[in-house]
């Protein structure tokens, strides 16, 4: 049986992005290494917010499929059906990430 993580009032499950092993200088570091854990994922469950959000009208800022930002120290990771997860409040979230048109072409 598949199970589904559903997070409570205003966290998000996310799924880490697997990190760029090539940095800029050309160098390739290998899995396993001790760098820091990535950054980047894509949100797969948002909760319902806080009970009184909907009061002043405030609502969840994302969505399952956005590509989010966040710091090392966000939330917990947590293993679902062997799958690495991160559970966090929305507000540990740096942001989202967006396509924007290049104007320059």
């Amino acid at each position: 049986m598949r199970h589904e993580l559903r997070p409570l009032f205003d966290r998000v499950v996310i799924k880490e992005l697997e990190p760029d092993r090539v940095r800029e200088s050309g160098l390739v570091v290998p899995p396993g290494t001790n760098e820091p854990p990535p950054q980047h994922g894509i949100v797969l469950a948002v909760g319902e917010g806080l009970d009184w959000w909907g009061h002043v009208g405030v609502r969840m800022p994302v969505r399952p499929g956005d590509h989010v930002v966040f710091p090392a120290s966000a939330g917990a990771w947590v293993e679902v059906d062997e799958e690495r997860l991160l559970v966090c409040r929305v507000g540990e979230l740096l942001g989202v990430l967006a396509d924007v048109p290049d104007e320059r072409a």
